[in-house]
């Protein structure tokens, strides 16, 4: 039972889909196959819970792919939830999808009869009313041409006009607003605001967040299928760009990452060295486009950090190579370890690591010889 104060419910709510692989597309494939589809569940919402007051505007903010639309699909019912409720109180509307609803063989006047139509209108109604969707169309003489010859800023156009004149008292608006003339969008803003003041509930997903500090009282962040944050846009807005800034910076970071160029190169010990003596000096230099580096050595299970230090015949060889890039000034590096600590036959690992990843890396197998 829905609360008495509220257009949309959304309790415990979860969506995933099915997604197919290796499925046998022909009938041939599936006549000489035996081989069984790949099926996994892609989770896209995962345990919702919003509630959505009558009169309220509310924005659906998030990156694409967070799973905002699929929050609208599920309101207006065209898909259905894997877990948990969604449930809505009042006559609703949706634009969805440019198009949607709409014939490509009908005239755009022939559309608005069939579209009003889906949504609740008698022919009586829609007569009473096709004026004034043409009018505020701006369409013309191109309202009796087939909507096929239209561009997608005339299907906004006809779609916003019929679905802001049939009555709802929910509507549903998923980024179709960034189609078309921005005298037009003005128009629709304007209108939304209208429609906002006369206490419809509205509900709507846009990338453009001037436009949502402007139109809307509620802003709900979904991040990764899951409700981050929920309150005033401002806020809301705010934290959600300090998320994309981070999430930004760590898919650069990784990006720059699988590109970096590092030469590293061991002096001692080499491989098949016996060694001799108290200790197991390694050392040698590395060379890349990146800074800070940090060099380690693993042997077994033990780690050593290397000591670093200037190498400046390296950096007048490779300075040219390496395009006047920033090189780390210390690209030497060195370390002592007790023979004692090691075993008669072992692999020594030397590793290059930039931000805890690493960039480079040799082994050397050693053989420890005499006390």
């Amino acid at each position: 039972m829905m609360k008495k104060q509220n257009a949309i419910e959304v309790t415990n709510m979860t969506k995933a889909f099915k997604v197919h692989y290796d499925k046998p597309m022909t009938l041939k494939e599936r006549l000489v196959s035996f081989r069984n589809d790949k099926v996994e569940y892609h989770t896209v919402l995962k345990d919702i819970n919003v509630e959505i007051k009558k009169g309220e505007t509310v924005a659906l903010v998030g990156t694409n792919g967070s799973g905002k639309s699929t929050l609208l699909k599920l309101m207006t019912r065209i898909i259905y939830p894997n877990e948990g409720t969604v449930e809505t109180k009042g006559k609703l509307t949706s634009l969805l999808e440019l198009g949607a609803g709409f014939h490509d063989d009908f005239t755009g006047r022939e559309n608005i009869y069939f579209n009003a139509a889906i949504f609740g209108l008698s022919r009586s109604e829609i007569d009473a009313r096709i004026n004034d969707i043409i009018e505020f169309s701006e369409l013309g003489d191109f309202i009796d041409n087939p909507i096929r010859t239209y561009s997608s800023g005339m299907y906004m156009r006809l779609a916003f006009s019929v679905a802001i004149n049939v009555d709802a008292e929910i509507l549903l608006i998923d980024e179709i607003l960034a189609v078309g003339d921005q005298h037009f969008q003005d128009k629709c803003i304007a209108k939304l605001e209208e429609l906002r003041d006369s206490e419809k509930t509205i509900v709507i997903v846009s990338h453009s967040l001037e436009m949502i500090k402007k139109l809307c009282t509620r802003a709900i962040w979904i991040y990764k299928g899951e409700v981050r944050d929920d309150g005033c846009p401002n806020d809301v807005i705010d934290k959600y760009l300090e998320q994309v800034v981070l999430d930004h910076e760590k898919k650069i970071s990784e990006v720059q990452i699988d590109k970096i160029s590092c030469f590293l190169q061991v002096d001692s010990p080499k491989q098949g060295e016996k060694v001799n003596a108290d200790y197991l000096v390694v050392h040698g230099w590395e060379a890349s486009d990146v800074s800070p580096t940090e060099v380690k050595i693993v042997i077994g299970d033990r780690v050593y950090s290397a000591n670093r230090r200037k190498r400046s015949d390296v950096m007048m060889t490779l300075q040219d190579g390496y395009g006047g890039a920033s090189l780390n000034s210390q690209a030497g590096f060195d370390k002592k370890i007790k023979i004692k600590d090691l075993r008669d036959n072992c692999k020594v690992k030397i590793y290059v690591y930039y931000k805890n990843k690493v960039i480079a890396e040799e082994t050397r197998n050693i053989e420890v010889v005499g006390e």
